[in-house]
């Protein structure tokens, strides 16, 4: 849980190793924002605050929607079919309650477009973007959220069949503040 104070001696007991590769899977945890190393005290896990929420999905807002307005007129027909492919199997996931699958083929369907707009540090900056906030996202892919997301990818598909590529951002864009406001209202929950 977040707060939680995690220490490096009691890792390694526990896994029987050293304190090394600890301290290496720290400084990868904390560069990609799972954990805050606080010195002489040790590390802590990473909590979620409203600022962060909506500091990330206005940013993937931005940068999906660009991608999505480039890659309007780049995608071919095999690569809307596969995001066709993957909606319907998120349908299926969603059916069974597959919450971790759910959100890879999220993943998967927004990886489709972001490959093909061509830019791939924007490609590396968004994939870096989603990775820190993964474990958050969980709480999108819970029933009764994911059919709003299910439908808004068909939005998306038609924008990107007509090679709309203001349509494909504002929808991009519309359905990142969707996961933006489903996260604030849980956390605002408490």
């Amino acid at each position: 849980p977040a707060g939680t104070r995690v220490a490096e001696p009691d890792l390694a007991d526990k896994f029987g190793i050293s304190r090394t590769p600890i301290r290496e899977a720290f400084r990868q945890l904390e560069s990609e924002g799972f954990i805050t190393v606080v010195p002489r005290k040790g590390a802590i896990v990473a909590s979620l605050s409203s600022k962060d929420v909506a500091d990330f999905y206005d940013l993937k807002a931005i940068l999906e929607g660009f991608a999505a307005r480039s890659a309007a007129k780049k995608l071919t027909e095999k690569d809307i079919a596969k995001m066709e492919a993957v909606n319907r199997q998120m349908e299926v996931a969603a059916a069974r309650k597959e919450v971790r699958k759910i959100l890879t083929l999220h993943n998967e369907f927004h990886d489709i477009f972001l490959k093909a707009c061509g830019n791939e540090k924007l490609y590396t900056i968004v994939r870096n973007l989603v990775m820190q906030f993964q474990r958050f996202r969980l709480i999108l892919a819970m029933p009764g959220r994911i059919e709003g997301i299910i439908r808004q990818h068909r939005e998306i598909i038609e924008a990107f069949r007509k090679q709309d590529g203001v349509l494909a951002e504002s929808l991009v864009q519309k359905n990142a503040q969707y996961g933006k406001k489903i996260l604030l209202g849980e956390l605002a929950k408490g």
